[in-house]
């Protein structure tokens, strides 16, 4: 039986939350039409930055270095960071709320597909 190897899978996820957005936006563009479809590319581009910033705090965290109170502080402001930027897409811009909301949950779908690949991966071996 083989390792787990921590860092590709992470790296899987991201590659696979940026495949999630772009085929999503595909999908709700034909769907919806072109503001449903921007609504979910930019819930999917903060989704992806919310996994990269809890990323960084791991491995900052790991290290047990200096800057991990500085991460920290992002990790705390990282919901008003979202918030405030859905905000922004969904009044200023008037972007369908929904839309936003199903992006946001492209960084847990490709979680979801990242599990499916490990259960398949190590059913066969």
């Amino acid at each position: 039986m083989s390792s787990f190897d921590y860092d590709r899978a992470l790296t899987r996820i991201k590659h696979l939350t940026l495949l999630v957005g772009l085929v999503g936006t595909a999908a709700v563009f034909f769907a919806r039409g072109r503001g449903a479809a921007a609504g979910f590319l930019a819930g999917a581009g903060l989704s992806y930055v919310n996994f990269e910033l809890l990323g960084g705090l791991a491995h900052v965290m790991a290290g047990s270095t200096a800057k991990a109170r500085g991460w920290a502080v992002l990790i705390a402001l990282r919901y008003a960071i979202v918030g405030g930027a859905a905000y922004v897409i969904v009044r200023i811009l008037g972007i369908t709320p929904v839309a936003v909301l199903a992006g946001l949950l492209a960084a847990f779908a490709a979680v979801i597909l990242e599990i499916l690949y490990e259960l398949i991966l190590h059913a066969r071996t």
